[in-house]
């Protein structure tokens, strides 16, 4: 499988435990399910209850990538172009995600389902730059 197969099957399951997964983390915690606010509350390193379900949260992240990566029959095709780039895309996404008050997840996972208008112009957005970002990489730059 090439990374850019559509796989329906595969992305509705993977679609499904993410929503599962947020609903699990609201019920049991009363929180949202976005990534870069756990992970950035996360970095002010106060060990308290909030900062054990935040490590753990991302500490699951981590392991299930690791689980699942044997089962991703296009896993070998993934990688970083450098380790420069991947520092830029890495800042990028962090000043993206201040700029906006949340990330794919918070908004697009969570934040459409709780019918906020702030997440859902937030998405489209994102989908918008994600759209052009994959047009000007595969054919403006031949990546």
């Amino acid at each position: 499988m090439i990374p850019t197969e559509f796989t329906p099957m595969v992305a509705a399951t993977g679609g499904a435990l993410i929503g599962l997964s947020a609903v699990f983390l609201m019920a049991g915690n009363g929180r949202i399910a976005g990534c870069s606010s756990i992970f950035r509350h996360l970095l002010t390193l106060n060990f308290n209850a909030e900062f054990i379900w935040r490590a753990l949260f991302i500490l699951g992240l981590l392991v299930g990538t690791f689980i699942a990566a044997p089962y991703a029959s296009n896993a070998q095709h993934l990688g970083y172009p450098s380790l420069s780039i991947t520092i830029a895309g890495g800042l990028l996404v962090g000043f993206g995600t201040a700029l906006s008050r949340g990330c794919t997840s918070g908004h697009g996972i969570c934040g459409i389902a709780r019918l906020s208008v702030r997440s859902i112009i937030a998405t489209v957005i994102f989908m918008v730059v994600a759209i052009v970002t994959v047009y000007v990489m595969r054919h403006v730059m031949g990546a």
